[in-house]
């Protein structure tokens, strides 16, 4: 079998579909990795066995370098560790050169969670009146009311709702599949969303505006939310905000942390209660309650 790295590099990636990896997961490894396979080239390495420790040192030192994050960083020596190790499970490597690089490590922040007060603007008063509104609207109420991830938000069918007992069949990370309600405002929003399509309930339930037949992409959900907060003033706001304050709102009114688990399709538990940090309102409100000094 041919060592060409970047043939290697396209069956990995249709390794990790194969899986049940997110479109956004895709698109970043194949990006981090052609960067690799640049990087190689320049430096003289073309076949894989060639590949050592020192050179994907180097590569990790290069683009901190110049400038990219510690997040975007940290993706792109998974991406490589990841690559690497499984050309080492096939055999074409004797061992992962990459196994004993470690990350640059990231800064600890509390997740934040909008008010209840910010939640409800930005889903009533955050999209813009025109032809979006109604798509935009039921976007936004989906990825809070049912705590979406935007790659299982953009992969909705029709066939995936069940608008007589309000629940989502979710298809989430490595094919797992769950099952998510949803609240009678948006049922209301995908009854009107139906009849302004004039569909017949089957297929995407959002489409691209240039062509029917292809699925919004993630980036425009970005921009969806981006543009809905920036228009009421919040900052710092994606998708993955409406997931977490979905998750955090419902802890904070008495959902089991086991529940919350289920719904937003974690594997282990380790990883909701990381997300749920409690917030700083939260904390302050317990403060102000119960400690005797805390209004002296």
């Amino acid at each position: 079998m041919s060592n060409n790295i970047l043939s290697h590099i396209d069956s990995f990636i249709n390794y990790l579909q194969a899986r049940g990896r997110s479109e956004n997961t895709l698109v970043n490894y194949s990006v981090d990795l052609k960067q690799f396979s640049e990087y190689l080239e320049k430096q003289g390495i073309g076949d894989i066995k060639d590949i050592d420790l020192e050179a994907v040192r180097i590569f990790l030192s290069n683009i901190i370098g110049i400038g990219i994050s510690k997040t975007s960083a940290a993706r792109k020596l998974s991406a490589v560790r990841g690559f690497l190790k499984w050309l080492t499970i096939r055999g074409f490597l004797s061992s992962n050169p990459a196994a004993p690089l470690k990350g640059p490590k990231l800064p600890s922040s509390l997740p934040r969670a909008l008010s209840y007060e910010d939640t409800d603007r930005l889903l009533t008063e955050g999209p813009s009146l025109g032809k979006n509104y109604d798509r935009d609207r039921l976007i936004l109420e989906l990825m809070y009311g049912s705590g979406l991830r935007v790659s299982e938000l953009v992969e909705l069918n029709w066939e995936m709702i069940d608008l007589e007992t309000r629940t989502l069949r979710i298809m989430g990370k490595g094919s797992k599949e769950r099952i998510v309600p949803f609240s009678k405002k948006t049922l209301g929003l995908l009854e009107d969303w139906s009849l302004i399509n004039n569909t017949t309930q089957k297929g995407p339930l959002f489409t691209s505006k240039k062509s029917n037949a292809e699925r919004l992409t993630v980036r425009t959900v970005h921009r969806v939310v981006l543009r809905s907060a920036t228009k009421i003033g919040l900052h710092g706001v994606s998708p993955h905000t409406l997931r977490h304050c979905f998750a955090t709102h419902m802890l904070e009114n008495g959902a089991p942390l086991r529940i919350i688990q289920e719904l937003l399709g974690h594997e282990s538990i380790a990883t909701t209660q990381r997300y749920l940090t409690i917030t700083v309102e939260e904390a302050k409100r317990s403060y102000m309650s119960a400690h005797p000094r805390a209004n002296e």
